[in-house]
């Protein structure tokens, strides 16, 4: 069950799909996407917090515009709405615990790089596009 109404979180979604993610609904999308054994993938728990909006997205839709190098994928799931393709983000994520936001890449199926929301917290908006922009270079 959703803990917010849709109506509330539509708005916050589209910020991230108009910036090129898709939206990830099902457990089952999450394994296709996450198990997929070639390229990169950028994932991202989105949250209605404060550090998503004032952080978290726009440093997110600022590393993927300005990078030469990104990732092949962008995909989201939404923290608190699709509890199950949240669960199964989560469980790609492990040994890291959950964490909204969160932001993760994998290459070739494997977790390379993670951002947890304390790096999110207790970082300005620049430190975590250069993050972002330094694991594009490594690994995209």
């Amino acid at each position: 069950m959703a803990t917010y109404p849709e109506y509330m979180v539509a708005p916050i979604r589209q910020d991230l799909v108009e910036a090129g993610f898709e939206q990830l609904m099902t457990p089952e999308e999450v394994d296709t996407v996450l198990n997929e054994q070639s390229g990169t993938v950028l994932v991202v728990v989105n949250s209605v917090c404060g550090c998503a909006a004032g952080k978290a997205r726009p440093a997110l839709k600022m590393a993927v515009a300005s990078s030469e190098k990104k990732p092949n994928k962008l995909v989201t799931v939404f923290a608190g709405m699709e509890t199950e393709a949240v669960a199964k983000v989560r469980e790609h994520l492990l040994p890291y615990p959950p964490s909204s936001p969160a932001i993760a890449l994998f290459k070739d199926g494997e977790l390379v790089h993670m951002i947890e929301r304390y790096h999110i917290e207790g970082n300005d908006m620049m430190r975590i596009v250069n993050n972002l922009q330094g694991a594009f270079e490594e690994y995209c």
